[in-house]
Formats: C-alpha cells, sequence, structure tokens
C-alpha cells in the first residue's frame, strides 16, 4: 500500500473513532442523564481533528490528525529526555556530564573526587593528556596572578589567573549579575562586564572590566557614536580596574546585535545610554576606527580617559593577516595595548545564528600560538598579557592554555554552571529554568544571592587548588613555568605528540623560548 494511501486510511480511522467517541458520550448524556461536562474532553478532541484536517501548515497533523502531534510533544522533550535518560557522562555539548559535575561539586564545596577509574578512551584519537613528573613540586594557588599594565600604563592590575567572562546585564538576570560581582569580591577576581554597560547590579563590591563594544553602550552619544566624555567618567569609577575593547566574539565574530523595543527599558536605557523604547542596533564594526591604525590610536585614547587604566582588546583569530597589521602598527607607532584576550570560536554566547557558532573562527589553541608567536616574533611580546576565552572550565583546561601562552583566562559558562545553570540550552528563550539567562521575576527571583556569590567564589577557589595540584604533579611550582612539552594529544596513527611538536618547531623549556618559535599546523 502506498505511503498516500496509508495516510488516507489512518486519517478515517481517527475521523471514525473521534466521531464515535463523541457519538458515544453524547449518547450516555441523553440517554442515562450523565453531566453535560462530559461531552467537553469529546468535542475538544473533535475539534483538534477537525483543525488538523484542514489547516495547511502542518503536513504530518494534516496527514494524521491529532496523533500527529505527539511527533512534535515527543520532540519538545527529547532535550531533557536525553540529558537525564540517555546521556552518557562523556556524551553532552557543548559541556558533558562530567565537566558539569565537577564544576558543581567545586562550587558547592562538596567531595571533588573520582571512583573507580577514568571513563575517557586514552586510546582514542583526539585523547589529550599531561606527563607528571617523578619529582613533584609544590605550587601555591594564592600566587596565581598576573599584573596587567605596560610602560604607558599608571595603573596596572593585578589579575587572578581565572576571571569571570563578559555576560551583560539584560543577557542575564539582576540576581545573576548581582551573585557573580559579589562572588567575584569574596574570591579576589575580576569580572567582565559584558559589552551592555555597568549596570548598578555590576557595582556589588567585585573588581570590573569594562568591556566596550561596537554599540559603545554607557559611553554613546545620541547618534551611537563613542562619548569621551561619558567614557571618562565612568573608566574613573574605583571598581573599573581594565577597560576591554571588543572587536569580536569567538561564538559569533564579525556579527551584530539587536536590542529590542521591548527590552530597552528606562532601566535599560539608562545604563546604555540611549533612549527607551526604540529598538538599538550594535554594528559589527566600530565607527571610532576603521583601520589597524586607528585602532591603535583608540586604544591610547582610552587609556589616557581612563586616567592610565589597563587598555586591551578581545578579538577572535579570523584573517591572519589583519592581526599581524595591527601588531605592525603597534611597532610602528610603539603604542600597546596592555593585554589581548584572545576568544576561541568554542567560546559561547546566549545568541547567534548556526552558522556563526559552528564555522567561524579560529579555535582557542591554534589561535594562542598564532597570537603569541605574532608578538614574539615582532619582539613585543613582554609588553603584552595574553588572556585566553573558550571552554575553559577546569583546572586542565586553564593549565592548556597557559602552556600555550596565556597570561590568564575567562570563563563564562563554568561561572554559570556554579551558579547553577543546567545546560536547558533555553538561553535565547527568556525562560531559563534556573533564573541565570533571563528577565522573567519569577524565575530570576528563585536565584538566591546569598548562596550563589559563595558557590561562584569556591569554584574559582577550588578550581585553582586543583590547578596547583595539577602542575605541581607536573614539576612546576608557579604558573608561569607551564610549558607545552608536558602536554600531549594521540593523533591519527595511534601516536602521542606533544603540543611543543604540534604547534611548535623547536621543543625548548622554556614558555619564552616556546613562544618566539614558528607555529605549526594553522
Amino acid at each position: 500500500m502506498s505511503n498516500k494511501k496509508v495516510s488516507l486510511v489512518a486519517r478515517q480511522v481517527i475521523w471514525i473513532i473521534t466521531l464515535g467517541f463523541l457519538i458515544g458520550t453524547l449518547y450516555l448524556v441523553i440517554k442515562h442523564h450523565a453531566h453535560w461536562l462530559f461531552l467537553t474532553g469529546p468535542l475538544l478532541i473533535f475539534a483538534v481533528v477537525v483543525y488538523d484536517t484542514f489547516q495547511t501548515h502542518h503536513s504530518i497533523t494534516k496527514n494524521y490528525p491529532l496523533v500527529g502531534r505527539f511527533r512534535y510533544l515527543f520532540e519538545s522533550f527529547r532535550p531533557e529526555f536525553r540529558q537525564y535518560f540517555f546521556e552518557g557522562e562523556l556524551d553532552g555539548k557543548p559541556f558533558n556530564r562530567r565537566q558539569r559535575s565537577i564544576v558543581y561539586q567545586r562550587a558547592k564545596n562538596e567531595k571533588q573526587t573520582i571512583s573507580f577509574g577514568m571513563q575517557d578512551d586514552p586510546n582514542r584519537v583526539g585523547y589529550e593528556w599531561a606527563a607528571h613528573s617523578v619529582y613533584p613540586k609544590h605550587a601555591d594557588s594564592k600566587t596565581f596572578r598576573t599584573l596587567v599594565g605596560g610602560k604607558d600604563c599608571t595603573k596596572p592590575y593585578s589579575a587572578s589567573i581565572f576571571n569571570i567572562s563578559a555576560m551583560s546585564y539584560g543577557a542575564l538576570s539582576k540576581t545573576a549579575i548581582m551573585s557573580l560581582n559579589k562572588g567575584a569580591a569574596l574570591g579576589g577576581f575580576a569580572h567582565n562586564s559584558g559589552e551592555g554597560g555597568i549596570s548598578d547590579y555590576h557595582r556589588k563590591g567585585g573588581d570590573l572590566i569594562w568591556q566596550i563594544g561596537t554599540g559603545y553602550f554607557g559611553c554613546r552619544d545620541e547618534k551611537g557614536h563613542f562619548s569621551p566624555e561619558l567614557f571618562e567618567e565612568r573608566a574613573k569609577w574605583d571598581e573599573v580596574k581594565m577597560i576591554e575593547l571588543k572587536l569580536s566574539q569567538g561564538a559569533k565574530p564579525g556579527h551584530g546585535g539587536l536590542l529590542p523595543a521591548e527590552k530597552n527599558t528606562p532601566e535599560v536605557a539608562k545604563i546604555r545610554t540611549i533612549k527607551p523604547g526604540i529598538a538599538v542596533h550594535s554594528p559589527s564594526s566600530h565607527t571610532a576606527f576603521s583601520d589597524a591604525k586607528g585602532l591603535i590610536q583608540f586604544i591610547k585614547k582610552l587609556r589616557d580617559l581612563s586616567g592610565g587604566k589597563p587598555v586591551g582588546f578581545k578579538i577572535c583569530i579570523g584573517k591572519e593577516s589583519e592581526f599581524v597589521d595591527i601588531v605592525k602598527a603597534m611597532k610602528e607607532a610603539d603604542i600597546y595595548p596592555d593585554f589581548i584576550t584572545v576568544d576561541g570560536a568554542e567560546g559561547g554566547t546566549g545568541a547567534a545564528p548556526l552558522e556563526f557558532i559552528d564555522y567561524m573562527g579560529m579555535a582557542l589553541a591554534d589561535a594562542l600560538v598564532f597570537v603569541n608567536s605574532t608578538l614574539q616574533e615582532f619582539g613585543i611580546r613582554e609588553q603584552i598579557k595574553v588572556f585566553a576565552a573558550g571552554k575553559v572550565i577546569s583546572a586542565f583546561d586553564l593549565a592548556k592554555a597557559l602552556s600555550l601562552g596565556a597570561d590568564a583566562c575567562y570563563s563564562a559558562r563554568g561561572m554559570m554552571f556554579a551558579l547553577g545553570c543546567i545546560q536547558a540550552l533555553q538561553c535565547d528563550s527568556g525562560k531559563c529554568p534556573v533564573g541565570i539567562a533571563t528577565q522573567d521575576k519569577q524565575l530570576y527571583k528563585a536565584l538566591d544571592i546569598t548562596d550563589k556569590q559563595v558557590r561562584v567564589a569556591n569554584f574559582h577557589k577550588n578550581t585553582l587548588k586543583a590547578l596547583a595540584e595539577f602542575i605541581g604533579a607536573c614539576g612546576f611550582e608557579s604558573h608561569e613555568q607551564i610549558t607545552p612539552d608536558v602536554f600531549y594529544r594521540k593523533n591519527d596513527k595511534g601516536r602521542n605528540e606533544s603540543f611543543a611538536h604540534i604547534y611548535y618547531k623547536n621543543n625548548t623549556n622554556t614558555k619564552k623560548n616556546i613562544v618566539g618559535d614558528a607555529f605549526l599546523n594553522i
């Protein structure tokens, strides 16, 4: 029997059953004096069958009235069923259950050990591991800081090597932002504001890195251009320790954004220095400069207006020649950013087109090697600190990034997990079930700031403690000593290759020399 005939028979069977159910219920009401409310269910089902039969939007419910709706019902349950019942410990994306669990445990100060044995396969292609030393050392997590500030910076900042990545108020709820900032204050690390501007919820005692994007929120004039006066006023706030100019973001490089009119409340408008009640577009590129020389001069301008605070830029590497041009412009003008944040393509976001999330930008490891090698080649690596961002949540992630040349790291989704994120993948719906990525008061009021700030601080503290133990086992006493020659990856020939061999020509034993060599496989 053809599919056409099957669908026709199925439709007829559904009509017969539905009509029979309705007539049978009507008979009970009339003949046996059953309550008229008994007809409500059959009438509703009959109405759905009639609607499905004559609607033109969904073929499956037209061919299979009522029954076809179960397809959409089951599809809506699929993510939850998969995560709770079928997902293995190492299967989840973008973070698997084991990764999420270790964040929860460290945030809650609970048991952080694993029993019985490894669940990963050490013989699979792509497996990464670190070589330990038979002469382990002791590393102190309290020393895990780096001083950010070059020759033109008069107010250098001692930053933790693990900080909260850029997440704006608006993308996150007020309770989430306050919890993050208070957690940063408790733990002594920095909180990046995100490009949405500095809200009152960001000013709860934690050190701030003020991020400025193409919309210049918090420092823009009525035409949407950069306002030196507004910038200077806010950049000199005591809690603002560094300024980060966002050129591109790993999850959606080269993509602008739109603040819908309905989200542009008077509160948001005040924070972003815009008119309330109107849609506001964030362009894909900056209007304050249009080339490498303009970028470098703008960085100098920001540093001067801020009173000498560290100023840097955030970039996801795309066209390598463009970054090289920026470095050349630095060298020629003898003007350097105090730091560069390298955002890997694996970085997260609340919402972005699939093509940008999956197919745009360079991965973090390759980008770190490229940036460090380029800076070293031009002899300016010592002038600039390098921050890394992109799926950094564990001590291994931190150590890996540091081995490839990062001086410090950011984490966004790790900090969200510390707040209680369950990876529901509903960030762009406004209905985050745990009250983090939402502006729904009924949802975000469930997020208890007193409890969550402690969890954020715990996650930071326990992750750095784990890092101290990890690098100590590798024979390092300081995070600055970590080199790529102790990290290995299983290749497609079944052999272990060190990161030094994968990314660099020479396997020397100092980070400074390694990052100075030409890179491979990029």
